[in-house]
């Protein structure tokens, strides 16, 4: 279905629409360690976390972006209605979750909706199964890796802290969070901002507009950049709350390390093309370093309820997709 420009600026402005929400939905992923030491004041943690969000286009190729556009259903059965319908499934789980504070994957709802879309209009011809597998793998790599780093960092911290003052340690880890929070912003960026962009390619190539051949033009880049940073700098402060102090109370240097070892984790995906959730990954981060002290140190049951919307996420965004693919189908 050949779309009017109109539409065609309409179903952009939704998909950035799903990227500033990203953005506001993921702030917490960000800031939440960087606020909860009391590092930085909510207001500047979001404008440091947002211009590194922004930049991250600068230091990632588009491997992520190319995964989502084609990695996960056939770039060639999308049309405008199986955008839509993805978009309109991630869009509302992720206000689902926001409004009750759960700190579900923006990532995995995206493509639980294009899941979702893609099975709806052609069944599961139009999965792309490598790309899926992929993924969905990385719902139970990225945290694995994130927890394993950040218990890794808290030795290498104490055994570098060495000989300091509890006071020379603090003030130590206050500066270098200040690093590690902008390393894990531009980890951020780089991985979900990539996801809009993908799906906006994918539209602008099924409208035959990117010349016969998939790619993701530099307005697209800045577009989606600029759209996720403004949605980290207006924050979501209610799964703040819940990343920050909820899960383990933190101190700098453990903020330290749960930020530095979510953002290797993230650097490896993204180079990797591998679209994972930094709301897994940032947790498992946490978890380890709470649990370094000791087992009891971690809230399970709330770590718990948040896995458990991490295996929902997929399903929900999928079928809330399917279901307004069916919709627009009947209208179109």
């Amino acid at each position: 279905m050949t779309l009017s420009f109109p539409l065609l600026v309409a179903l952009i402005g939704i998909a950035l629409a799903f990227d500033f929400l990203n953005g506001l939905h993921d702030a917490a992923n960000s800031i939440a360690t960087v606020v909860s030491t009391r590092v930085l004041k909510p207001h500047y943690a979001v404008a440091w976390a947002a211009f590194f969000n922004f930049i991250a286009f600068l230091f990632f190729g588009l491997h992520v972006a190319n995964t989502v556009g084609k990695g996960i259903i056939d770039a060639d059965v999308v049309d405008a209605s199986v955008i839509f319908a993805a978009l309109a499934g991630a869009i509302s789980w992720n206000l689902i979750t926001w409004a009750l504070g759960i700190p579900s994957s923006s990532s995995h709802a995206l493509i639980g909706g294009l899941i979702g879309a893609g099975l709806a209009k052609t069944g599961v011809s139009a999965i792309v199964w490598s790309g899926v597998i992929k993924t969905v793998g990385a719902i139970f790599v990225s945290p694995a890796v994130g927890l394993i780093l950040a218990l890794v960092l808290v030795l290498v911290v104490a055994w570098t802290s060495v000989g300091l003052t509890p006071i020379g340690v603090d003030r130590r880890y206050r500066r270098l969070q200040l690093v590690s929070a902008a390393l894990y912003s531009l980890g951020h960026g780089g991985n979900d901002a990539q996801k809009t962009m993908g799906i906006i390619a994918v539209l602008l190539y099924s409208q035959g507009l990117l010349g016969g051949e998939f790619s993701v033009p530099l307005w697209v880049v800045l577009s989606c950049q600029a759209a996720m940073a403004l949605g980290t700098l207006f924050g979501g402060w209610r799964i703040v709350h819940t990343m920050g102090s909820k899960i383990t109370r933190l101190t700098p240097p453990q903020g330290f390390c749960a930020e530095t070892g979510g953002a290797i984790t993230l650097f490896m995906a993204t180079m990797g093309g591998i679209p994972v959730s930094t709301t897994h990954t940032i947790t498992g981060a946490i978890v380890g370093v709470g649990a370094s002290r000791r087992l009891s140190a971690v809230r399970w049951n709330v770590a718990g309820n948040i896995v458990i919307a991490w295996f929902v996420t997929l399903p929900c965004a999928g079928l809330i997709a399917a279901a307004a693919y069916g919709l627009v189908s009947l209208v179109a």
